[in-house]
């Protein structure tokens, strides 16, 4: 992943400061896995119970960022990244359901409640897919997300699924583009 290009869009947000969206790195690993689990709590406080949350750990995120940056050149990964460090993320790759839609899966996009609301999040999403046919699951009950994939031409497309989260169930819906 290292011999990506460095910066792939830079945006003033609110504040007036900078924010870099560039690949991920191999060192990115432990930040990565701080704002993973820092944006988990915030989407899904109201979804998933404490007591779930009691065993998520930023360096378990770490580790499993560790495996996806390993995974090849077909994923593309993303940070967003201000004077304070890395403040969210997005992935994409190849489909992984049997059934997908399109070729290109959103893995996951994800973040700062603070920051969301500044373009960081569009930065994100089009580095990760472009205008690109995709897919993603969110979570049923995420008005926020749904309206921002919304905006972004993706809609939903009836299928559903229950999916395991921290241990507990966590109900899903499909957009596609």
């Amino acid at each position: 992943m290292e011999s990506v290009p460095v910066t792939t869009a830079s945006l003033t947000i609110r504040d007036d400061s900078e924010v870099i969206i560039r690949p991920v790195r191999d060192s990115d690993t432990e930040a990565l896995g701080r704002v993973h689990a820092q944006c988990w709590h915030e989407t899904y406080d109201h979804l998933i119970s404490a007591a779930a949350f009691e065993n998520l750990s930023p360096r378990r995120m770490a580790e499993l960022w560790s495996g996806w940056i390993a995974q090849g050149d077909d994923r593309k990964l993303f940070a967003a990244v201000n004077d304070t460090g890395i403040i969210g993320f997005a992935g994409s790759g190849p489909a992984r359901n049997a059934d997908a839609p399109r070729e290109r899966e959103l893995y996951f996009i994800y973040l700062a409640a603070v920051y969301q609301g500044t373009g960081t999040g569009q930065a994100l999403l089009d580095a990760a897919l472009g205008d690109d046919p995709a897919y993603l699951w969110v979570a049923s009950d995420n008005p926020r997300a749904h309206a921002f994939y919304r905006r972004n031409g993706f809609t939903l497309d009836g299928a559903e699924h229950t999916e395991l989260f921290l241990g507990e169930d966590l109900h899903e819906v499909r957009f596609v583009r």
